[in-house]
């Protein structure tokens, strides 16, 4: 019998997971199958004690500061609900009467679905006057009455986390004294029960946090100081095992760093707020992540989109960012960096502070900051994800952001939809970062929507600035199985003048190569000098503010332009010019692109022939989303 033709992709995707998480999926599984098939008995085994329903008064989680968008209470009580940007109606002609509505939504996408079973929309409602907490009520009696526990959506674990703590927070306010009261404190204790039988240490990452998180919050409004203690054990030691000693979130997705840290903020708040110490650990660590996503933001104080993510919102960015200097070692600048090589996976243990010049090195997280003049260049020289979780993991090793003058120039392509199929592959692929592809191959074996196989391992880094000029070289071997067995070295050198590239493609045998800048909307290409059939040398770059630019590639390559498409959010995308420097070649090969700003009598102006790239488009909005 002939193996199916994924069999190896799929050994190499579970050869770097622990045995623990595979025995756990087993079990998990198992017991979600007994809970959608026998509902009844799962609610009769999973009931507990109704929750007194206690928090600390005055405590308002990140949630209540940041709260939905584009939800009034008019809308909600219509049944109409917008999430991530996308409104659907849930009444079906049945206004008056929440229990008649359709929440089970079927026919939206998974994430949407997830979103309206995290009850985090309820924060439209606080603080709450009459007319919200009779809303409240009806709503959440209308909703229970068609969630049956075990749903496979309503009561996946990660879903059962965030509508715990919603719940914790706003059922105080929200539900007391009203017709919903005694249900919601019963149902606290069903998603107690639920959760402490279901924790999801099969995933891990972001997902085990928002379990403690929940546990944590349930904990304290079920008054039990056992468990709040054995709980915030529990968050402790997984946040040191998943903040990195650079401080940042060891999935490597500043997106995702984002929202950890929120939660991290929200426990130490719930702690503080209820008289109990927050742990040295705990503390720590939010520092620590807060300091390090002030370092790898961009110029124009957006989140790099780095692996997996969605625009971060301006007013959570500004709640999560220190408002104070942290109290830490101050990080090595570039010019104390030696000038042999660092191991990526070990790298620096100092947290980033203070202003960058020149550069800054994140060797934990494989992330590098370059800067000069008007230039700041970020680079992707780590590990994809770690070994046991590479869901928000893309193949985009070596690649790298750039911004001009404060506005973004080169871009990542983004998220815009964790729903298997072509642009999930797309998005997550290697050619949909600026790189270097071989031979249309990933760097690293991303599949299905969360998986990944064969990993690139990022080797060395070199790090110096001198005289202005920052210079930064990397190499990964993501090609390795390919004939010859490629490897890939790439070096920025970034001074006032712009930015050179070189890539070096070590290996033997003949491979198609292209190496890919992905620019921002707005920004226009068009050939520079005489036409040539086989496409030209040097590119004319024109960004939205004006500023000319020349894109140049030297060796026997030519320059392909194509529209592709950039994320702004879930189920957003909008045109943008890419420009693929592709050849044919044997290996070894060593290949130079410039690009540098262009006086405007440049001979080229007297030559210029305009390649049509598709529509310009707008700057990216900001979009709330989760998981």
């Amino acid at each position: 019998m002939r193996p199916p033709p994924d069999l190896g992709r799929y050994l190499r995707t579970v050869a770097s997971l622990r045995p623990r998480q595979i025995a756990a999926r087993t079990r998990l599984r198992g017991q979600r199958a007994v809970l959608r098939r026998h509902p009844r008995l799962g609610a009769a085994v999973l009931r507990g004690r109704p929750s007194p329903g206690h928090w600390p008064v005055g405590f308002v989680p990140v949630d209540g500061h940041c709260p939905p968008a584009r939800l009034t209470v008019d809308e909600l009580d219509r049944g109409r609900l917008t999430l991530l940007d996308h409104a659907r109606d849930l009444s079906d002609g049945a206004a008056g009467d929440p229990a008649r509505w359709d929440w089970e939504q079927a026919d939206a996408p998974l994430l949407w679905r997830y979103h309206l079973h995290y009850w985090d929309w309820a924060w439209a409602l606080a603080p709450g006057g009459d007319r919200e907490r009779a809303l409240f009520a009806r709503l959440y009696l209308g909703w229970r009455a068609t969630s049956a526990v075990g749903h496979p959506v309503v009561w996946s674990p990660y879903v059962v986390s965030l509508r715990a703590w919603t719940l914790c927070a706003l059922g105080p306010t929200l539900a007391q004294a009203t017709p919903a009261w005694d249900a919601l404190r019963a149902d606290l204790g069903v998603h107690r029960s639920f959760l402490r039988a279901h924790l999801e240490t099969d995933v891990g990452g972001n997902h085990l946090l928002k379990n403690h998180k929940a546990m944590i919050a349930l904990s304290v409004a079920a008054d039990d100081p056992r468990g709040l203690d054995r709980w915030i054990g529990a968050l402790v030691r997984e946040t040191g095992r998943q903040v990195l000693s650079d401080g940042g979130h060891y999935e490597r997705s500043p997106a995702y760093h984002c929202q950890v840290l929120a939660d991290l903020d929200d426990v130490a708040g719930l702690l503080a707020a209820g008289g109990r110490p927050v742990p040295t650990e705990l503390f720590d660590a939010i520092t620590r992540m807060r300091a390090w996503l002030a370092a790898v933001l961009g110029p124009d104080g957006s989140v790099p989109l780095l692996n997996d993510g969605f625009p971060v919102r301006a007013d959570l960015l500004r709640r999560l960012l220190p408002t104070v200097p942290a109290q830490a070692a101050p990080p090595r600048r570039t010019a104390d960096v030696p000038t042999g090589t660092t191991d990526v996976p070990t790298g620096s243990t100092n947290v980033p502070t203070g202003p960058r010049s020149g550069g800054l090195l994140l060797a934990d997280s494989g992330l590098a900051a370059l800067t000069s003049g008007g230039w700041h260049l970020l680079a992707d020289v780590g590990l994809p994800c770690p070994d046991d979780l590479p869901a928000h993991a893309h193949a985009d090793t070596l690649c790298f952001l750039l911004w001009l003058d404060g506005r973004p120039l080169l871009v990542d392509a983004g998220t815009s939809t964790y729903a298997p199929g072509p642009r999930r592959d797309t998005e997550r692929g290697s050619a949909a970062h600026s790189t270097v592809t071989i031979d249309g191959a990933d760097s690293t074996e991303v599949w299905g929507a969360f998986r990944a196989g064969r990993r690139a391992r990022p080797t060395l880094v070199t790090m110096r600035h001198r005289d202005g000029v920052a210079t930064l070289t990397a190499g990964h071997d993501g090609y390795r199985h390919l004939p010859g067995a490629p490897v890939h070295w790439r070096t920025w050198r970034l001074g006032q003048d712009g930015l050179t590239v070189s890539d070096r493609i070590s290996g033997g045998g003949r491979h198609r190569l292209a190496v890919l800048f992905h620019f921002a909307p707005g920004v226009t290409l068009a050939a520079a000098g005489p036409g040539d059939p086989h496409g030209p040398v040097a590119l004319d770059v024109i960004t939205p503010a004006g500023q000319r630019l020349l894109l140049r590639g030297a060796g026997p390559g030519r320059w392909h332009l194509r529209t592709t498409h950039r994320a702004v959010g879930w189920e957003r995308t909008v045109p943008a010019p890419t420009a693929e420097f592709r050849l044919d070649a044997e290996l070894p090969v060593h290949l130079h692109t410039t690009l540098t700003a262009r006086a405007t009598d440049h001979p080229c102006d007297r030559a210029g022939a305009s390649i049509p790239t598709g529509r310009t488009a707008p700057s990216p909005p900001d979009a709330a989303n989760r998981r």
